[in-house]
């Protein structure tokens, strides 16, 4: 098992829903974030003249790695990759030595000054652990970001279904909560050879997906 999380940039419009929910649900203190929207662009590509460029947000969080550096030098053995893949941080044994800090290569790890102990994205394992999703994932405004198993393949990850397709039916706000759609179904149709992208692997092996058509993917 590998819980991840696969992001349509197409989709995204950056506006920051994701960081923001998880900030709310995890309690993440100002000035730091666990969630990150970055603005990559605007580029031109060749063959194009301003104003025809382009441009895409791009959602940066822990990837809950498949050989994750973080956990290899943690001395304390705070770090732990957990049998559904995610990588945790056990907060009684964590000393804030910040060795993990520095061997992620995303920038995602930070030091809590306040409890001194290093803090990241848990892929909210308090909601997964009861059946529910990621609160990036449920609170996305543009139906972006999907929820799932890679082992079972990204067009099986789960995402909050769009009130809309409620509409007529049972829009009660039970049924928006906890309807669900798969993304190989709701999303447009894409390539998984050509039109699927990872983080830079440096031999940790991220986990997270993007999905990104008809533009060009800037590393």
């Amino acid at each position: 098992m590998q819980y991840a999380i696969a992001t349509d940039l197409n989709r995204c419009v950056g506006c920051l829903s994701c960081t923001v929910a998880c900030k709310s649900a995890n309690t993440v203190p100002i000035g730091e974030f666990w969630n990150k929207v970055l603005r990559i662009g605007p580029n031109k590509r060749e063959g194009m003249d301003f104003p025809n460029v382009e441009m895409y947000f791009l959602t940066v969080q822990c990837q809950h790695c498949a050989h994750p550096e973080c956990v290899a030098v943690c001395p304390t053995e705070a770090s732990t990759k957990r049998e559904d893949g995610t990588v945790q941080i056990d907060k009684a044994k964590c000393i804030g030595c910040q060795f993990c800090v520095m061997a992620c290569p995303y920038g995602v790890r930070y030091l809590n000054k306040d409890e001194k102990v290093v803090e990241k994205c848990t892929l909210c394992e308090q909601k997964i652990a009861q059946g529910e999703l990621p609160q990036c994932v449920s609170q996305c405004g543009g139906r972006a970001r999907y929820f799932g198993d890679a082992e079972k393949g990204i067009k099986s990850f789960e995402g909050p279904i769009d009130p809309f397709t409620l509409y007529g039916k049972d829009n009660s706000y039970a049924a928006s909560r906890d309807g669900r759609v798969t993304l190989g179904d709701y999303i447009e149709p894409f390539d998984e050879s050509t039109d699927v992208y990872q983080l830079p692997d440096v031999g940790n092996g991220p986990s997270f997906y993007y999905i990104m058509r008809n533009h060009k993917w800037y590393k």
